[in-house]
């Protein structure tokens, strides 16, 4: 089975997420179910119906954290130093534009660019994992190639 790596922050997150679904989320639409068990026709019944649909959904998300928790394997970045790999934090600089921009190079499970947390899988994160500062990298996107300079590599 293939191990899933990701920060503490992005184990701890997941297994908040966790508990709330499994002890506030699950209990309260199994109520909501019943509820709407009582009210008659379940065929024509909407609000079972919805219900039932989002005990599906928190079933499904369960088994999915579930999964990725017990393959974990947890990095803690402090303990690193080096060029850019999983969890270094990488601020980088677009040479066409001279927009700055700081990422994380994360697991999949707690990837979000709105953070600044870049799935290791992206094509950016791709293009700098082994790189150093002052490096240039070139990546392919949709808008076309662009090129970026490491300006700083941290572990925190």
């Amino acid at each position: 089975m293939e191990k899933v790596p990701m920060t503490r922050a992005g184990y701890d997150a997941l297994n908040k997420e966790l508990k709330k679904l499994k002890s506030e989320e699950r209990p309260a639409i199994i109520a909501a179910i019943a509820e709407a068990r009582e009210l008659g026709d379940l065929s024509e019944n909407a609000e079972y119906h919805s219900a039932r649909e989002k005990q599906g959904f928190i079933e499904g998300r369960i088994k999915e954290i579930e999964s990725q928790l017990g393959r974990a394997e947890v990095i803690d970045p402090t303990k690193m130093s080096g060029a850019v790999k999983f969890g270094a934090t990488v601020t980088i600089v677009d040479e066409d534009t001279d927009e700055e921009k700081t990422y994380q190079i994360v697991g999949e499970p707690e990837a979000d660019l709105e953070k600044g947390r870049l799935n290791m899988k992206s094509p950016l994160a791709r293009a700098l994992i082994g790189k150093d500062e002052g490096d240039s990298v070139e990546v392919r996107t949709p808008g076309g190639d662009k090129a970026y300079e490491i300006l700083k590599i941290e572990f925190v």
